[in-house]
Parts: C-alpha cells; sequence; structure tokens
C-alpha cells in the first residue's frame, strides 16, 4: 500500500522577467508539476494568490502557463512577488510553494504633467540682461528616458510680441532668464506658452501658459503740461488787484509715464516774488491768492512752483509761471521787459515793410493815372484835326484854333468815369454849355459811343 510520502516537484521551463505594462494576456513562466506517490497521494492542485493580476492555465500533462490577466500600471505597482503553491491530495497533504518575482518594464504611457496650469511671474523694469524671473516644472510618471523632460518656448498668438528677444528658457531645468532691460512705459506685461516634452518614442508632451508682469520703478520725472516750459515766451496771467482771497489765477498741470505711487503728484509753491501773496494747492496744482491784493504790492510776480511723485526715491519738476497785477481787465496788458531784440528786430522789419510797400502802391496808381491823361489828350488832338483840348476846372474845355486866329468855339463839358470793378473807364462829352454859333466851327465829328482802349487795360468811351 502507497504511503504519502513524496511533496510535488515543480519544473519551471520558462520566465520572462520584466514584463511590458500595459499588455494584457502575456506570458509569464511556463511550468510542470509531479508527484511519485500514487492514488490519492499523486494528485496535484497548483494556485497562485487571489489579489494578484495573474492567471494559471492549466494544460495535458500537468503543465501549466502563468500570464496577465489585465493591462499593468507600471507607474502604480513596478513588482509582484508570485507564489506558486502545488499540493496534493493524500493524507496527510504534502504541499510544495515556488515564489518568483515579476517586473514590470515601463511603456512611455504619461504626459508630461506641469506642477501649475499657468504661471505668473513678476520683474521690475529696467532689469539687468540675463535675470532670472522665475521657472517653470513639469514631471513624468515613466522611468528612464520617457520620464526626462526638455522645455521649448512655443511662438506667442501676438505675432507682433518679439518673445524671442524677450526671454529665453533653460531646456533642461525650466528656468526663465529676461534677455534685455524691460520698460514698463512701452511694454507692462506678456504672456507665452511652454512646452515640456519627454525623450520617449513616441514623445509626449504638454502645455503651459506663462504671464510675465512688468512692476514699474519710478524711473519718470514729472512733466508740466502747462504752463509750457520750453524756452518759449512766458505766459502772463493776469489778476484784478480786487481779487478776494482764494482768486483762482492758473493752474498747473503735469503727468507723469509712471503707475500707480510713482505717477501720483504734488505741488507746493517753491519761489515767489513776495512771500505770502500767492498758495499752491498741494493736490491739484492750483495756484490761488492768499490775501486781499493792495496798491502796495508789486505789479508782476515770478512764482515758481515745484510738482514731485511719490516714488522711491522721488522725482520732480520745476514750473516758472508770471503773474501780472492789473486794476481790471480792461487795462492794456503791460509787456514784460525781457522782450528779446530779435523780436523788436522782426518788428521793425515789418513796419518798414509796411511802409515801402504802400509807396510803391502809391506810385504805381499815380504812374497809372499820368498815362491814361496822357493818352487821353492824344486821342482828343487826332479826333479834333488840329484842335487841342485844354482842361479848365474840374472838367471844362475849349477847342483852342491853332491857326492863329485864336477864336474860341464851343465849350464842352467832359467827364471820365473809370470803375474800379470792371477795369473800365468812359470819355464823355456832354452838350456844349453855349449855344451853337454859326460860322465857328462845328463840333468835333465823333461816333456815338465810340471807344479807345489804352495798352493797360483802360476803356475810354466818347460820347
Amino acid at each position: 500500500m502507497d504511503v504519502n510520502d513524496h511533496a510535488p516537484e515543480v519544473t519551471m521551463s520558462a520566465f520572462t522577467s520584466p514584463i511590458p505594462e500595459n499588455a494584457p494576456e502575456t506570458v509569464v513562466a511556463l511550468f510542470s508539476v509531479s508527484d511519485l506517490d500514487s492514488g490519492e497521494n499523486g494528485k496535484i492542485n497548483c494556485f497562485i494568490q487571489e489579489d494578484l493580476p495573474f492567471l494559471l492555465k492549466s494544460s495535458v500533462g500537468n503543465f501549466y502557463t502563468l500570464l496577465t490577466e489585465k493591462p499593468l500600471d507600471r507607474e502604480s505597482r513596478a513588482e509582484y512577488n508570485v507564489t506558486i503553491t502545488v499540493t496534493d491530495l493524500g493524507t496527510p497533504r504534502l504541499t510544495t510553494h515556488l515564489n518568483m518575482t515579476v517586473l514590470v518594464s515601463d511603456v512611455n504611457d504619461n504626459v508630461p504633467a506641469f506642477t501649475q496650469i499657468s504661471y505668473t511671474l513678476f520683474v521690475r523694469e529696467n532689469n539687468s540682461p540675463a535675470l532670472h524671473i522665475g521657472s517653470v516644472s513639469a514631471t513624468d510618471r515613466d522611468s528612464s528616458t520617457n520620464a526626462q523632460v526638455t522645455y521649448s518656448l512655443l511662438p506667442p498668438q501676438d505675432p507682433h510680441l518679439p518673445l524671442s528677444s524677450l526671454v529665453s528658457i533653460n531646456a533642461d531645468n525650466g528656468h526663465l532668464f529676461a534677455l534685455k532691460s524691460l520698460d514698463y512705459e512701452a511694454l507692462q506685461e506678456f504672456e507665452f506658452r511652454v512646452r515640456a516634452a519627454d525623450r520617449g518614442s513616441p514623445a509626449l508632451s504638454s502645455e503651459a501658459l506663462v504671464r510675465v508682469l512688468v512692476l514699474d520703478a519710478n524711473d519718470n520725472s514729472p512733466f508740466v503740461l502747462y504752463p509750457l516750459q520750453n524756452g518759449s515766451a512766458p505766459c502772463t496771467e493776469l489778476v484784478p488787484r480786487a481779487a478776494e482771497p482764494g482768486y483762482l489765477v492758473t493752474k498747473v498741470v503735469a503727468v507723469d509715464g509712471d503707475s500707480g505711487q510713482n505717477a501720483w503728484l504734488s505741488y507746493q509753491l517753491l519761489k515767489a516774488t513776495e512771500p505770502g501773496l500767492f498758495g499752491v494747492w498741494a493736490h491739484n496744482g492750483e495756484v490761488r491768492t492768499a490775501r486781499l491784493l493792495s496798491e502796495r504790492d508789486a505789479a508782476k510776480h515770478r512764482l515758481v512752483v515745484l510738482v514731485k511723485d511719490h516714488g522711491e526715491p522721488p522725482r520732480s519738476a520745476t514750473a516758472t509761471l508770471h503773474v501780472l497785477l492789473v486794476d481790471g481787465f480792461s487795462q492794456p496788458f503791460l509787456p514784460l521787459p525781457e522782450a528779446t531784440p530779435s523780436q523788436a528786430q522782426t518788428e521793425s522789419l515789418t513796419v518798414y515793410l509796411v511802409v515801402a510797400l504802400a509807396s510803391v502802391s502809391s506810385l504805381f496808381l499815380l504812374s497809372v493815372l499820368l498815362f491814361v491823361a496822357v493818352r487821353l489828350c492824344k486821342r482828343s488832338r487826332a479826333a479834333s484835326v488840329g484842335r487841342c483840348l485844354v482842361p479848365q476846372g474840374p472838367f471844362p474845355g475849349y477847342l483852342v484854333d491853332v491857326s492863329g486866329t485864336r477864336t474860341p468855339s464851343q465849350s464842352y463839358q467832359y467827364e471820365v468815369c473809370l470803375a474800379g470793378d470792371s477795369g473800365t473807364s468812359e470819355f464823355k462829352f456832354l452838350k456844349p454849355i453855349l449855344p451853337n454859333i454859326q460860322g465857328q466851327c462845328p463840333e468835333p465829328e465823333m461816333e456815338d459811343n465810340s471807344k479807345f482802349r489804352n495798352d493797360l487795360g483802360f476803356s475810354i468811351q466818347l460820347k
């Protein structure tokens, strides 16, 4: 009779480790079992732990196959300890254990993940080039080369943003170094995207948004808009002597290119011809009278107003004001004594030009009149055939016989009409003043409405 005196034996024919993750029904091991006993003592049961993702399949001849039940995830568990238990059915039962360690190999199945979805970095303007302004970081759950991450900048969405000249990134560690000095007044903020890619095959990547905010530095002094301080003629403000205390004289207007408290401006009176007469409101730059004016106060005053920002350190500018006290606004403006010689020379030259132009115009007009008179005299001689028209008084004339008899002829009155708007003139013979005397020279025969046109364009009409 057989006695159960032999434990089952396990013979391993194939074993694979590590096995790739994400590979279902992958064969891990092939083995066979045997027992030298007979009957119930030689019958064998074979099994593994129930909490493992593996299957144990039997085949003909007590051969068994160990394979994966489902895809494995190396990032969750990188190795498994598998115990194959073989027992017979004898009394008492004898058992054999075979332990094996199954390693899981990595597959590039994880995308690099940034520690943040977006990053906000701050850099103060006027920074030094190559300044480290911040970093981005991404990790990969894979292993080996599948977990090695490299960083790169993506082209900006704004095609006008010169990103390549503003920032750069270290491909190995994600450090971001500004390439040049930034100016808050030119660029307050900009954003771009960073890509993190692993070295797997195929490579997997992800992106993150980076926003860079430029912080303002107090690098701009206040600029005075009014009154202008460009070296031109100063603007003088008129103040009536009857003005009450608090009378608004003028207002100094200034701006600052910075922002925040670096652009907050305050005003104060730095210098004055007569202290205590004027004051400046600190918050808005209004210049007002501080007391009643009197006849003893000087007529002209010069004020210097200091404009200062609230930056650290503060920056400032000055504005110069000229104030003239008058008895009333109807009083003509009195020019300041500091008129430049160039201005006086310009005014004298203007007067000379006006006088010269008037003289030339007068001479031209006189020449035209003389020319017209000469032409009229010549026409009259030709028409009267030997008689000359001698004017007497304003416009009368006598026909004088040039033959020597000196017999007076009829008396004619004529007029010259010059039309300034049409550029024409008319010469008219009116009816004789004395009745026609028989035997005397007849009237000069001329066609009515005959016209003579001189060389200057005047139209002369004889009637």
